[in-house]
């Protein structure tokens, strides 16, 4: 596997995004066009209507599913680099930053993650910024 940089970060789960995503958005146009054949054929329109609710609560189900996920991320990265701060520094990190901001920090090295975080907190560092600022890469193989 290569190293984690910058350019290669991004990470995507092959089942969840080229697979379940376009079949849900799939599931939510065939029952648009069901419930569109229903209505101009006289069918029975009560259950394509169903089948469309019942399509909406899927993706709605899918993708809080991964948005739950996600926040949970959150949090443990967060609580993760203010311990590593509190490790290096005794003291914890600075409450201006933004959960955006500490999750791009997670890739600076031990070396730069303090002047970094201060930075980012004086200058109003985007986490691209942030990201962009990081001379020494440390990878997070965890993220999904």
């Amino acid at each position: 596997m290569s190293q984690q940089t910058k350019e290669n970060h991004v990470r995507y789960h092959p089942l969840f995004h080229f697979w379940g995503a376009p079949l849900a958005l799939i599931t939510i146009i065939g029952a648009i066009v069901n419930l569109c054949c229903a209505i101009n054929n006289s069918g029975n329109v009560w259950l394509a209507l169903f089948i469309l609710v019942a399509s909406f609560l899927l993706v709605i189900s899918f993708l809080l599913t991964r948005l739950y996920a996600n926040k949970v991320q959150d949090r443990v990265i967060r609580m993760e680099e203010n311990f590593r701060y509190y490790t290096l520094t005794g003291k914890v990190l600075d409450p201006k930053l933004s959960i955006r901001q500490v999750i791009a920090l997670r890739f600076a090295s031990d070396e730069e993650f303090i002047s970094l975080g201060e930075k980012a907190v004086k200058e109003g560092l985007s986490p691209k910024d942030i990201k962009a600022n990081i001379k020494n890469w440390r990878a997070d193989e965890y993220r999904v």
